[in-house]
């Protein structure tokens, strides 16, 4: 996702800096496939890239769910695609560390939306106001795990993972909803969320 992000700076520059959501995750949707094509190893970890594939919540509430991104891997059921929600951060009112965590980011892997029957899962950030992962999301998540219960269920902070000097790092989650068919205390458990935080300038 990095080299698809870094060459579509470079390649539509415009889009990238000053696109809305839907528009810069299509311009990653189609460079994520074209890759599959033109990189060894990515071809071999990953069959097609799909933007807003319908999905259906962990009890069937939600039928219409479109997660941002679905990553198809080789070596998992296509029924499990890796879920990636993207958000952009620039400061506004509603491109906030708040609003990426919130209903409709973070809190729908917790809430069994998305990914409710895999342990990982993928967010990530478009970043245009110098935001990072150490200064803005976990001094978020820290407030969030100090509260009790804790907020978005942190049961651990983020870690940062080194990667060619982008901003990675993951982090865990509680969930608390059951499957359908089980009963309480059953739960799916815990799900670790990767975050990558993505820059144009930086890139």
């Amino acid at each position: 996702m990095i080299a698809a992000y870094e060459d579509l700076c470079l390649r539509k520059p415009v889009a990238m800096a000053s696109g809305d959501e839907p528009e810069v995750t299509a311009l990653m949707e189609a460079r994520l496939n074209s890759l599959i094509d033109e990189n060894v190893l990515w071809g071999q970890l990953v069959l097609c890239v799909a933007r807003g594939k319908e999905s259906i919540s962990f009890d069937g509430s939600h039928l219409e769910k479109r997660p941002d991104l679905s990553i198809y891997l080789s070596d998992r059921s296509r029924r499990f695609p890796l879920v990636v929600e993207a958000k952009i951060l620039d400061g506004t009112d509603s491109r906030t560390v708040a609003s990426y965590c919130g209903d409709h980011g973070l809190l729908r892997f917790v809430k069994g939306e998305y990914a409710w029957a895999s342990r990982e899962a993928f967010m990530l950030a478009y970043v245009r106001d110098g935001s990072s992962i150490a200064s803005k999301l976990r001094p978020r998540l820290a407030e969030a795990m100090a509260l009790s219960p804790p907020m978005y269920l942190v049961e651990a902070l983020p870690v940062q993972v080194s990667s060619a000097g982008q901003d990675l790092a993951h982090t865990r989650h509680g969930r608390d909803f059951v499957h359908v068919g089980q009963t309480p205390p059953s739960n799916p458990g815990s799900i670790s969320v990767w975050h990558l935080w993505l820059s144009c300038a930086e890139g």
